[in-house]
């Protein structure tokens, strides 16, 4: 394989880097240890000067980060959700602010209570916006056991939502 130079290593974490920290930090829920993710996944790439030949970089990024990330959970423990005021809102209004943030965090803690199984698949593809092959391949399990999950894991969410906030306003953000 042709050595590739530091110009070309450093436009390949720049095209990248925002997907390794998004994927890390959907498993890790705390953005300095999704930093140091971002940073050990490409400093292994760079060193082993594998990221040069890579076919779909972007899957094989996913993949690499969510194992290191996997590997940086605390056995046994939960990861806290950011502080509510922590959360970005688009309204205008502090009122409407505080309702949105209060029902992010709700679904934050929905969410982090999902069953990894369910919980994984959802995140990949939900949040960090990943295809079902791709979220496949990052999680070594086959497509349609992903979209079973995911559409499993969006049901679980609406079923605890309709009963925290109403049928009909469940229905309408999820």
């Amino acid at each position: 394989m042709a050595r590739w130079d530091d110009a070309d290593f450093t436009e390949f974490v720049r095209r990248h880097s925002r997907l390794v920290f998004r994927v890390a930090y959907a498993v890790l829920r705390n953005s300095h240890d999704a930093e140091d993710v971002v940073q050990e996944v490409f400093l292994k790439l760079y060193r082993s000067n594998a990221w040069g030949g890579v076919r779909d970089e972007k899957a094989y990024l996913a993949r690499s980060a969510w194992r290191a990330a996997v590997d940086h959970l605390p056995k046994g423990e939960r990861v806290e959700l950011a502080d509510e005021s922590e959360l970005p809102s688009a309204h205008p209004s502090p009122e409407q602010a505080a309702l949105d943030a209060d029902f992010q965090q709700k679904v934050h803690r929905l969410i982090d209570r999902l069953p990894e199984e369910l919980r994984q698949p959802l995140a990949l593809s939900t949040i960090q916006e990943l295809t079902s092959g791709e979220v496949a391949e990052v999680l070594g399990i086959p497509e349609g056991t992903v979209r079973t999950r995911v559409l499993r894991a969006r049901q679980l969410l609406r079923e605890k939502l309709a009963s925290l906030e109403g049928r009909d306003y469940a229905a309408k953000r999820i």
